[in-house]
């Protein structure tokens, strides 16, 4: 890993839009390689445990003995994907561990993108930016948007299976853990660390620490993890609650399989929801790898994990996201019981939300209530609305 170039940013946590809603079952479609029994196990099991549609399971096939397919391979199954795709569909699934690399591409931003040199450095350079960064604010005016793409990838089956159950216990589950941020004294691989301070004064919503990394071990209550590190010596000593992302900034941590340092896969065995790593060498630059205020930041407004981790990166075109999509700890809902209608929410810095009502699912929908969220999380009984069909904007 090489020296540093620093990007240029306004930090995001400062200048977020409002969240929009968030990505649904029926919004994210499933690519599934015919030719891996692996695959194909795992596309199911996903399909079932999150009621994917079936017009949104999509079979191709490709080769799946090797880490890369060619620039013409991936072009080929990309095509056959796009023509068959549903036009509700807003995100991708990959089900598969083997390829995880298109060319000079990650396969997550191989399919987000389509295949596109620019987002590849080809002398340890920046590449082109994602619009999807910080949901497009203060983002680079060349920055296109693309579907953010996912892969259902693991060690085994097991552990795919593993991954996906720990994704749905995670929903609405409002975990109190803590998110480290860990200072390390690799240099290099250490960069992010210059903004942890920042990330813990703005997300007040959070508990955030910023150990070292003799402190960082044995921490049983993990909703989030960043470190800077070829390896994790202590991973084993850790406990992920369900919906946790983790990563460790190096240059082939998204190099799946036989990787010459840890791969983003032993984040997943040890137990976090999701991970990222980039598959040729990015160097350092801070703009290729999650920033973690703004991953966290958004998470805890209510994206799912597939969106805030896209959020979190303004370069990802040599960076492969790995994980369960769907998950959504921290969504904000109205839930009914005898005592009437409770709203629950969270945020990471206090925001506003709009609460809606309709005589039926379809609508028509006005404002019948706003409130100011306080960071963290909120459980408040909404005395006198009684409405049959009620959301939160």
């Amino acid at each position: 890993m090489k020296s540093s170039y620093l990007l240029l940013f306004v930090f995001a946590l400062l200048l977020r839009a409002a969240p929009a809603m968030a990505l649904n079952a029926n919004e994210l479609a499933v690519i599934v390689n015919t030719a891996d029994p692996a695959s194909v196990e795992t596309a199911s099991y996903y399909k079932l445990r999150r009621g994917i549609p079936d017009g949104n399971l999509i079979e191709v096939s490709f080769p799946h003995d090797r880490g890369a397919l060619s620039r013409e391979e991936f072009e080929r199954v990309r095509e056959d994907v796009v023509r068959r795709l549903p036009a509700h569909v807003r995100a991708l699934a990959l089900a598969w561990t083997r390829p995880w690399r298109a060319g000079c591409m990650s396969i997550t931003s191989a399919f987000a993108f389509g295949y596109d040199e620019s987002f590849c450095s080809a002398s340890c350079g920046p590449t082109r930016a994602s619009r999807l960064f910080n949901g497009g604010v203060g983002v680079a005016d060349d920055a296109v948007t693309g579907m953010p793409a996912m892969m259902l990838a693991g060690e085994s089956i097991a552990q795919v299976r593993a991954l996906i159950d720990r994704g749905v216990a995670a929903d609405f589950s409002y975990p109190a853990g803590t998110a480290y941020l860990v200072r390390t004294e690799d240099a290099a691989r250490n960069v992010r660390a210059r903004n942890f301070e920042h990330t813990v004064a703005n997300l007040k919503g959070l508990k955030i620490e910023t150990p070292s990394t003799i402190d960082a071990s044995g921490k049983q209550d993990v909703i989030g993890y960043f470190t800077g590190s070829s390896h994790v010596p202590q991973l084993s000593s850790l406990k992920f609650l369900p919906g946790a992302p983790a990563d460790h900034l190096t240059s082939f941590g998204g190099q799946l399989i036989d990787s010459p340092q840890m791969s983003v896969l032993a984040w997943l065995s040890a137990g976090a929801t999701a991970s990222y790593g980039t598959v040729v060498e990015p160097c350092n630059h801070l703009g290729k790898f999650p920033f973690p205020g703004v991953l966290l930041g958004h998470y805890a407004d209510g994206d799912t994990l597939i969106e805030a981790y896209w959020k979190s990166v303004a370069w990802p075109g040599e960076g492969v996201f790995v994980g369960e999509p769907l998950a959504r700890p921290y969504g904000t809902r109205v839930v009914r019981d005898d005592k009437g209608l409770w709203l629950e929410a969270s945020t990471a810095m206090g925001r506003q939300i709009v609460i809606e009502a309709a005589p039926g699912v379809v609508g028509p929908f006005r404002p019948v209530r706003a409130l100011t969220l306080p960071p963290g999380h909120t459980r408040q009984l909404l005395p006198g609305l009684n409405a049959p069909v009620v959301r939160v904007r």
